[in-house]
């Protein structure tokens, strides 16, 4: 079939002249903005890496930056520019906690700052915080739930969604304080002017985002460099008696995230001490009550290629062992072994961090067998190494 003028142009991307041609890139290589590095200019840093037998498969790349106060006290892997996403939250919240703070219970406060598993629970609270009539403002996207046990379920809602909590409270916050919820979402809306505010109480009042872009829920994502994001989390330490929020997320923990979480099992493992939020595409924060840093402790983890909950997990777990706090291990490697890079850690507290293994005693080695290989290859003759073999007590999974 002849290839027609019109097939070319989608093929060679849009006319010039098309309404929407500025919008698309010009180059599949990208463009170069000033002042945007892009992630193959950033000097990424191995956090965590997968042996098999002493021999490195896996290797994962990221971003660490520990703040206290106004200072960054560690920064490893590069202050990299990345989005906030859902692991800003608790700040995003913070617009309409007073306003909240009468009208929703416990539960409710906490799937309000959640990025939930879309488990019955979690729909429960989140469709508890708006009235029937006022639900048609919700604008979450359709989905499926994010993390599914048992029965699947394959028709997606707006319920659904992992963010469909936080977006049932910005609409009950605009509803309490009078402003018009149409078009929360949008960046020109009262909701985004006080958040940027919220953001600029700790990062000062000249601070503006390089970009500002629609999140994967649809509202305004900011960018932030790690170094700010640490420095946001900080914030988050030392101002948390201020309102519900530090309270709403260690009182009910499974709402924040769900079963198996990171963030959820953190806020379970810290006694009321690390307030902790995983967000899109490989981001975790930590905001910790520490004697060490009065001024709070912000630290915050970005993996390079994006969302890797276990990676992040032993990332996280080397981190909180050092500052004295125990998080159990996640599930074991398959026949592999992890093991982390003494950077994601201060100098300081690198021997602390030395103690704190990655893997548990339940964790069987089957990566390996524990007998000299060589013997029986070098011996010629296949049968001949079978019963000796057993007898040297050699062990296969």
């Amino acid at each position: 079939m002849a290839e027609t003028e019109d097939d070319a142009r989608t093929l060679e991307g849009l006319p010039p002249g098309h309404p929407r041609a500025a919008f698309y890139p010009a180059s599949p290589f990208g463009e170069e903005a000033p002042g945007i590095p892009t992630g193959r200019d950033v000097e990424w840093e191995p956090l965590v890496d997968y042996r098999r037998n002493g021999v490195s498969e896996t290797t994962i790349h990221g971003a660490v930056a520990w703040a206290s106060g106004d200072e960054v006290v560690h920064s490893f892997g590069g202050n990299v520019l990345c989005y906030g996403r859902s692991m800003m939250k608790p700040l995003m919240i913070k617009v309409f906690a007073d306003v909240l703070e009468p009208v929703l219970d416990w539960r409710q406060k906490a799937i309000a700052v959640s990025s939930h598993n879309g488990d019955a629970q979690h729909v429960a609270a989140a469709t508890s915080i708006l009235a029937e009539e006022d639900r048609a403002y919700m604008k979450t996207p359709l989905d499926v739930p994010l993390v599914q046990f048992g029965r699947q379920v394959r028709r997606p809602r707006r319920w659904f969604h992992t963010c469909s909590g936080e977006h049932a409270a910005i609409v009950r916050g605009c509803l309490e304080k009078g402003w018009d919820p149409v078009g929360y979402q949008l960046p020109h809306h009262p909701f985004f002017r006080a958040y940027l505010e919220q953001v600029r109480r700790f990062l000062g009042p000249d601070w503006e985002p390089k970009r500002v872009a629609r999140d994967g829920c649809g509202l305004p994502t900011m960018s932030n460099t790690v170094s700010d994001l640490a420095t946001l989390f900080a914030g988050l330490a030392r101002v948390r008696d201020e309102d519900w929020i530090w309270e709403a997320m260690h009182r009910h923990p499974d709402l924040v995230g769900g079963f198996n979480r990171l963030d959820s099992t953190i806020l379970k493992s810290s006694g009321g001490a690390v307030l902790a939020k995983e967000g899109a595409d490989g981001l975790l924060g930590l905001a910790v009550v520490h004697d060490d840093f009065p001024e709070g402790l912000g630290v915050v983890v970005k993996v390079a290629h994006g969302w890797n909950p276990q990676a992040t997990w032993y990332v996280a777990r080397g981190i909180l062992g050092s500052l004295g706090f125990r998080l159990r291990n996640p599930y074991p490697l398959h026949r592999q072994t992890a093991f982390l890079v003494p950077g994601i850690v201060p100098d300081d507290r690198r021997a602390a961090l030395a103690r704190i293994p990655t893997w548990d005693p339940w964790s069987p080695l089957r990566d390996r067998w524990f007998f000299d290989w060589r013997k029986w290859a070098d011996a010629g003759d296949p049968a001949a190494a079978a019963e000796p073999r057993e007898e040297e007590g050699a062990w296969t999974p």
